[in-house]
């Protein structure tokens, strides 16, 4: 049998060497999470959007793919997810990622009734794996960083202000602003505030407010009612009570919005004022 000849052995071996050069650069070790955190973008009486931030570094060149990641809220899985995110490794220089994730962390009314009435701290995060390409590895790197943050509180509900003008022995004018007040570090978004005025036991009126309102963080929102009573909205012995020139008053209603319904129920007396 004839041996190939010394030349034809060399341009193989030359061969081999130039696919050895272009073959994919791998690093010498992995690459390594340097710095990660969580914050909490934006939150709601019953979501939130948290924003997972890292830093990495890599001997050799690579891809950060993708995360694999849970939300994570009050130690219960609340969704989970896969977020692209396809950022450059250059050797030896650090490489920021970040990628955010919205969910609610309220099951339902009576959850965040629970939440309410605990009044401490919330403990919220993100954690999973991030998945970093080299040529043809892939690695994955643990991560999980968390965020505390106050627990949700149910709004109250409160007269703001109240006055009572009396045009004659038989009609007085109430001017009403009922208050809903929020007490939590974020917005809160109302679907309405329903009333149900009554003056010495009888039932003047009733309605709907704050239609698809938003009451700004740590604020009082506040929603005027008019109310008249006479003969017609009270009854013929209207005269003699407008006489005490003390009317007790009650109002009744619910405030409601996303997996919020919370019941009032206010009352008291209100001086009567001659009207100039």
């Amino acid at each position: 049998m004839r041996l190939p000849s010394p030349m034809f052995r060399l341009a193989v071996v030359l061969s081999l060497c130039v696919g050895c050069a272009s073959a994919p650069t791998r690093p010498s070790s992995p690459a390594t999470l340097t710095a990660q955190r969580t914050v909490i973008a934006s939150q709601g009486l019953t979501d939130a959007t948290l924003r997972y931030e890292a830093e990495l570094r890599s001997p050799g060149e690579g891809v950060v793919e993708r995360a694999d990641y849970e939300l994570v809220a009050d130690g219960q899985v609340v969704k989970t997810g896969t977020a692209k995110l396809g950022v450059a490794l250059t050797p030896g220089a650090p490489a920021s990622i970040s990628f955010e994730e919205r969910a609610p962390y309220v099951k339902n009314a009576a959850d965040l009734a629970r939440l309410s009435a605990e009044q401490g701290t919330l403990l919220l995060a993100l954690r999973g794996t991030l998945v970093v390409r080299s040529g043809d590895q892939e690695q994955t790197i643990p991560f999980a960083a968390s965020r505390a943050t106050r627990m949700p509180r149910l709004p109250t509900v409160v007269v703001e202000e109240l006055d009572g003008a009396r045009y004659s022995d038989e009609e007085v004018q109430l001017n009403l602003r009922i208050g809903v007040r929020n007490p939590n570090p974020f917005p809160l978004r109302l679907e309405g505030l329903t009333w149900t005025a009554s003056v010495a036991g009888k039932t003047l009126d009733s309605g709907t407010l704050a239609h698809a309102d938003t009451v700004d963080a740590s604020a009082t929102g506040v929603y005027p009612v008019e109310l008249a009573v006479t003969k017609d909205t009270w009854g013929p012995e209207v005269k003699a009570l407008i006489t005490q020139g003390l009317l007790p008053y009650g109002v009744t209603g619910e405030v409601t919005g996303p997996l919020l319904r919370v019941p009032y129920s206010l009352t008291g007396e209100v001086k009567l004022n001659v009207s100039r």
